[in-house]
């Protein structure tokens, strides 16, 4: 991570932290099979203890698997535990030499290695493969097990003939073995209606995608269930993101304060959002302490396990700053829910439910006037305070075009009349506008 992140990583580590989980239905959840996790000492780090089929590719994947990790010894460790899948892709800065650095020297057939590309302005073969080949070249290997379609906005994209005339020339020269998609939600400015569920139904569909990657979690499974299920039936692999959200209730809490000290210039909008949003925090932290909920990698660890009782899920991607981290998300690989998880994820899906915004949900935005991206912006938001990615989710926030969360500053939030979980959605983009613009 960047020198100039080591205050807040400190900082983040010493907060009080709300997880706001990660899993798959209930159903799955109550047929899994309780298994605790070994004890650790520092002479034995934890091992991955599961590998699953992914799909028809045929690859046995760990349970557990490296996301946007962006220490190459922290993902080196994780290689030498057993983790061999790694997602990365072009859009994520500096990450493919990071991974070339953790991969080098080692067996790569042994390792799953998925990288993605957008659908950029170009569609041309010749731009696909310009941009694969570079992929290629930076990750210093000459395959890549699947290049994904990376969040298609449109279930259209999904037939580029550029991409797929792409995809089968770099096949038959063994550049590329399988391909994907990921998605993690709508967006705004573009049709309402082409949802995760859509976009992933529609490559499901089409038969020429062998991998998914998507947003998947405790409190938001409705699409996920679906998309998994049909997954299962196309036997598609897949990885989920997006499993643990979390919210760090001191750093909210702090911008909630700075900004009610700007009275003058606040609106009465502006700090009605403001208040509502404090409100909901403040009742979720007494509900944390009357259940007793305090431990927040208690709570995580649950998440995780919620996700792999569910036989459809092939692994789950973890994305750690440090060694520590990546250890407490490995030692969960091969265990399932107990009684004690159960209760800890039902306390929080009642208590703080209300302060997560649903990735890949959107049912809000069709309300707002000025059409402001809801939950992309909520999304940066969990970037940068959930995961340490603050220059990356200010780059994201500045280059959203139209309405950004500063509209919100006098309106009367219909946004939040329209959200079915409750969320204090004004006073969340408020905050996620001062967390996301530059000093």
């Amino acid at each position: 991570m960047p020198t100039q992140n080591l205050g807040r990583r400190t900082f983040l580590k010493k907060s009080l932290a709300g997880v706001f989980g990660a899993g798959l239905s209930e159903k799955a959840a109550r047929g899994g099979a309780g298994e605790p996790a070994p004890r650790r000492t520092a002479e034995t780090p934890p091992k991955i203890r599961e590998y699953r089929t992914l799909g028809r590719t045929g690859f046995k994947v760990s349970d557990i698997a490296a996301g946007f990790i962006q220490d190459d010894g922290v993902i080196a460790a994780a290689l030498d535990a057993g983790v061999n899948y790694i997602d990365t892709a072009e859009q994520y800065p500096g990450h493919h030499r990071t991974v070339a650095k953790a991969i080098a020297g080692r067996d790569r057939k042994a390792i799953f290695l998925a990288t993605k590309l957008e659908v950029l302005e170009d569609k041309s073969k010749e731009g696909f493969i310009k941009r694969a080949r570079k992929c290629l070249e930076e990750l210093k290997t000459d395959y890549v097990d699947c290049l994904m379609m990376h969040c298609p906005e449109k279930a259209a994209l999904l037939k580029t003939e550029g991409f797929h005339e792409a995809m089968r020339e770099l096949k038959a020269e063994g550049r590329v073995r399988f391909t994907g998609v990921s998605h993690h939600g709508s967006f705004w400015y573009r049709d309402p209606e082409e949802t995760m569920e859509a976009v992933l139904g529609a490559a499901a569909e089409d038969g020429r995608f062998d991998v998914f990657l998507l947003a998947y979690n405790f409190l938001q499974m409705d699409q996920g269930d679906r998309i998994l299920g049909l997954c299962r039936e196309k036997r598609i692999g897949t990885a989920l993101m997006k499993t643990t959200p979390v919210a760090i209730y001191d750093l909210m809490k702090a911008r909630v304060e700075e900004i009610e000290k700007q009275g003058k210039t606040a609106s009465e909008f502006q700090l009605e959002g403001l208040r509502r949003y404090k409100d909901k925090f403040d009742k979720a932290q007494e509900f944390i302490k009357a259940r007793n909920l305090r431990n927040p990698e208690e709570i995580k660890a649950a998440a995780i396990r919620f996700c792999l009782g569910n036989p459809d899920v092939h692994t789950v991607c973890f994305i750690a700053r440090n060694y520590e981290e990546m250890h407490s998300f490995v030692q969960i690989s091969g265990t399932r829910l107990d009684g004690k998880d159960e209760d800890r994820l039902s306390g929080y899906r009642q208590g703080c439910g209300g302060l997560y915004c649903r990735h890949a949900c959107g049912l809000c935005e069709p309300s707002c006037p000025h059409g402001v991206p809801v939950n992309t912006i909520a999304r940066y938001l969990q970037y940068s305070a959930g995961q340490g990615r603050e220059r990356e989710a200010m780059a994201y926030y500045s280059e959203i075009p139209g309405a950004k969360a500063d509209a919100c500053r006098d309106c009367p939030a219909p946004c939040e009349q329209a959200c079915p979980y409750g969320v204090p959605v004004q006073g969340l983009l408020l905050l996620a506008d001062r967390q996301l613009t530059p000093p």
